[in-house]
């Protein structure tokens, strides 16, 4: 017989989820009142948050309400492990390291227990929303990692979103763009909701069973410890980690190294060995040439060195060479090393023009902002160059241009191209190489030109893919209506990494085929050629290698200008050899300046 009045009988809700009553719940405690602190809990009576529910459905399905809450807490409580152990990197994820025992997950229980109820459900919420932040930071790294090899920088990268938005767009069109955003927004604010509700429902728990969570906080902190110290582990995965304390230790880190790099940087401007020399001094072994400095887009080491599509690019770099030679032309090429891979390839041409390791978008915005001179400024202030630049790509404002020292900018809306879009890239790069024949370098009784060109079409996502045709068939470009057409589907491509790497390779192909052909067709004894990669492709290309090496190459027909860098000990030819010598990208201008300078003679 109960000793208790009816009136003091504990409610049927006490009971355990097995319908047991609750070991931590005593006689002498009253219901819905804290156990030792005394404080009154509206909702200690009821796991749910509402006596009857909507419509009472609680009260007139009791085994079911019981049997949901039971099914919530248990999501609450996978939510937050998962968000404290999972990595922020998807190849680190072995099965392994989903069993963990994290120490934060006891720090947060052993905090939710030692606070009374109002401060502790206050906690909980904002607990819960900074973990629903670190999630979605994670999964944004995860992403970062995916395209740029690196995680995402909290403060330089967001505007990067708006680029990859651009891209969405130019792949999936308005429509899918708007879509992909409502979604991904929609998804980050449910995160941040599911996890603060998740933690208010956790904290709730262990307020109810308030002695057993202190035993077992207790118990598994000494487990814990154990595990840790003697460092155990399974399938070379720590069982005990601290790996989410150390995640956010490691991006509060990298805060402050991108903070404190913007007076490294500041200083790093200012130092340039050529900003006194006289206009008359510089570049004077390039007088009356054509100089075009060429990127090919994501045109990196794997292209020549990935064992299945090294073969098909070396072919094509041999055919290059033969046609080059047939023309008079010789060239050397070398390696140069990347600050980026995957994207970011106006932070590979900044490093490379301005001879500052431009790594990340603070560093830009500084560079495009100073009067540091570029290997571009260095052409215009000499005065015996026009300077161009054929960008098509760029499809709207392009304010930067003019740090650049660039005389006029054709971008995708003034090269006369009618045709199809093929994925992000607007124009062909045979169409773009043809447009600067049409527009600059063909015209009669013309000053030497310096054209910085950027060709497009081996930007990700690679697929549909242009093809040559007759350059005498090119017109307006509207003979791309077909290739297009028929090109592959790029959602088709991304679903298997084979087709991924086959539609990258075949792009390279693609560009340097135009490029060659161009020089074949239009080139000189005055044209000088410089053209190279800016960075690798992304990982589902690299395999995840971390190489950053991307091929550098110069072509000319008159034997003066490639004796001038004999010193340099590049490849005779379109390809590098693997122990060609590899400089860092911001070493280039310094170089070239010197190279062709008066003491490059």
């Amino acid at each position: 017989m109960s000793h208790l009045t009816p009136s003091r009988q504990l409610p049927d809700t006490d009971a355990d989820a097995d319908g047991s009553p609750d070991p931590d719940v005593t006689a002498t405690e009253e219901p819905g009142k804290d156990a030792e602190s005394g404080v009154q809990e509206p909702d200690a009576q009821d796991p749910s948050p509402s006596p009857g529910g909507w419509f009472g459905w609680r009260r007139r399905f009791p085994r079911t309400a019981r049997g949901v809450w039971l099914g919530t807490t248990v999501l609450a409580a996978v939510l937050v492990y998962v968000v404290l152990i999972v990595p922020n990197r998807l190849d680190r994820m072995p099965v392994e390291s989903f069993f963990r025992l994290p120490v934060e997950a006891l720090f947060l229980a052993g905090l939710l227990l030692v606070l009374p109820p109002r401060p502790r459900r206050i906690t909980a919420a904002v607990l819960g929303v900074f973990l629903g932040m670190s999630a979605v930071l994670k999964c944004l790294d995860m992403g970062f990692r995916q395209t740029l090899a690196r995680p995402f920088d909290l403060v330089f990268d967001w505007v990067l979103l708006a680029d990859a938005a651009d891209f969405l767009k130019d792949s999936l069109g308005r429509t899918g763009e708007v879509l992909a955003v409502i979604g991904v927004v929609a998804l980050a604010v449910a995160v941040l909701v599911l996890s603060g509700l998740a933690m208010l429902r956790l904290a709730d728990v262990l307020a109810r069973h308030r002695r057993v969570a202190a035993r077992s906080t207790l118990v598994l902190g000494v487990v814990w410890i154990i595990c840790f110290t003697l460092g155990v582990q399974s399938g070379g995965v720590t069982f005990a980690t601290k790996g989410y304390a150390q995640y956010l230790s490691n991006r509060v880190q990298y805060v402050r190294d991108g903070l404190a790099d913007a007076e490294v940087f500041e200083k790093q401007l200012t130092a340039d060995a050529y900003a006194r020399t006289p206009s008359d001094q510089l570049l004077t072994g390039l007088r009356g040439k054509d100089v075009m400095l060429t990127f090919v887009e994501s045109y990196g080491r794997v292209a020549i060195d990935d064992p299945k599509m090294g073969p098909a690019v070396d072919a094509t770099l041999r055919a290059g060479d033969a046609r080059l030679k047939a023309a008079g032309f010789s060239a050397r090429s070398g390696w140069l090393r990347s600050p980026v891979t995957g994207a970011g390839s106006w932070l590979a041409h900044s490093t490379f023009l301005s001879g500052l390791w431009v790594k990340n978008q603070q560093r830009y915005r500084s560079l495009i902002t100073s009067d540091r001179a570029t290997l571009t400024s260095y052409f215009r202030k000499t005065g015996a160059w026009r300077t161009v630049g054929i960008v098509p790509g760029v499809r709207k404002a392009w304010p930067e241009g003019k740090y650049f020292g660039l005389d006029h900018i054709y971008d995708s809306e003034h090269l006369g191209y009618q045709g199809p879009y093929f994925s992000w890239s607007p124009v062909p790069d045979q169409f773009s190489l043809e447009a600067f024949q049409r527009l600059e370098h063909g015209k009669k009784n013309r000053d030497p030109i310096m054209a910085e060109i950027i060709l497009a079409s081996s930007h990700n996502p690679w697929s549909p893919i242009p093809r040559m045709v007759d350059w005498d068939d090119l017109g307006d470009g509207s003979v791309f209506d077909g290739i297009e057409k028929k090109g592959t589907d790029p959602a088709q491509v991304w679903k298997d990494s084979d087709r991924v790497r086959t539609e990258y390779r075949r792009a390279i192909e693609y560009s340097v085929q135009s490029l060659t052909e161009w020089v074949e067709r239009y080139g000189t004894d005055d044209t000088v050629l410089v053209f190279l990669g800016d960075h690798q492709p992304v990982p589902t290309v690299t395999g995840g290698s971390t190489n950053r090496d991307v091929p550098v190459t110069i072509v000319a027909r008159d034997p003066k200008v490639l004796e001038r860098i004999e010193g340099w000990d590049w490849t005779p030819g379109l390809k590098p050899a693997d122990d060609a010598p590899t400089w860092g990208m911001d070493r280039f201008r310094d170089r070239f300046l010197t190279a062709y300078g008066p003491q490059g003679r």
